[in-house]
């Protein structure tokens, strides 16, 4: 009986104790991509296409053009994703959030996650030129060269860089638009674009606000670092959303879709912006958390509005 108990107790020690199994190969392939994250890059650049179409004549024969769109889109997302975090081991393994990817915790050899960025990245922008068209190619190029070779390093030395990487993750509608034979200088593709753009702004000085001990401890410039109780992210966060209103209206003004969008988006919009308004400056993490959740909900339910609405 002695024995059993002993066996019973070592036995709740050792699962007590034994560490978590690490991620598989398919799992690190997820994180070093940014799969989730690249979700919405396709998403956008799936919107872009159909509005792209809608212009052009309509998605009668495209859909082969779409897929080939899509997936030349989504190599080059999850290449520069990589080269990122390439870029970023030291700062990663620093981040509680960060310090388990596969490159900061060595579960994955930095050769191999270059090779993986280089190929996805080289065989995106090839696939676009040759399968879409030249427009989209360049697009997707300009994306990767912004994102790796502006953005990222930028993050280290100056607070701004939450500008720069807003581009970046603002083109893949306009790739989409391009990509269905849209004339890539006419208004509506550069509306999504700043659609997109002005969108990740106060999503992204959320992220920043909530995350600030980390970032500063990195060493990242953020808008956010030092703003103990949130007073400046909050003006950043409902400057930006005045941004988005104004742009809505425009496009509205110019005939790209009815006014009544244009009020339905400004309501909504200020009903994001009701935690900020009511909290300002509280120092609080909830109102922040609520406002950042509320710039998801907005991205699919805008895109939705305006394809029923596009003119």
């Amino acid at each position: 009986m002695r024995e059993r108990i002993v066996e019973v107790k070592l036995s709740a020690l050792t699962t007590i104790e034994s560490p978590p199994a690490a991620p598989g190969l398919a799992k690190d392939l997820q994180v070093l991509t940014k799969l989730r994250l690249n979700t919405f890059v396709l998403i956008t650049t799936l919107f872009g296409f159909f509005l792209g179409a809608s212009e052009s004549g309509g998605m009668s024969g495209n859909w082969w053009l779409l897929l080939h769109t899509l997936i030349g889109t989504a190599a080059c997302a999850f290449g520069s994703a990589a080269f990122n975090q390439l870029m970023e081991i030291e700062d990663d393994a620093r981040m509680k959030r960060t310090s388990d990817r596969p490159l900061p915790s060595r579960r994955m050899s930095v050769l191999k996650a270059f090779g993986i960025g280089w190929g996805l990245a080289a065989f995106g922008v090839i696939h676009l030129a040759a399968k879409v068209n030249a427009e989209a190619a360049v697009l997707a190029a300009a994306t990767i060269a912004i994102y790796v070779f502006v953005y990222t390093p930028m993050k280290k030395w100056h607070s701004t860089n939450t500008l720069v990487g807003a581009i970046p993750g603002a083109i893949p509608p306009l790739i989409g638009w391009v990509g269905a034979g849209g004339d890539w200088s006419a208004w509506g593709g550069w509306f999504l674009f700043g659609l997109l753009f002005f969108w990740q702004l106060p999503h992204f000085v959320a992220i920043s606000w909530m995350c600030r001990e980390e970032y500063e401890e990195a060493g990242y410039q953020m808008w956010s670092n030092g703003d103990v109780t949130g007073k400046k992210t909050s003006v950043l966060f409902v400057v930006f959303s005045i941004c988005l209103m104004a742009l809505v209206a425009a496009g509205a003004a110019t005939g790209l879709f009815p006014w009544w969008v244009a009020v339905g988006h400004t309501l909504l919009v200020i009903y994001l912006m009701r935690p900020i308004l009511t909290y300002r400056a509280s120092g609080e993490r909830a109102p922040m958390r609520k406002a950042f959740l509320g710039t998801l909900l907005y991205l699919p339910l805008t895109l939705v509005g305006l394809a029923f609405a596009w003119s």
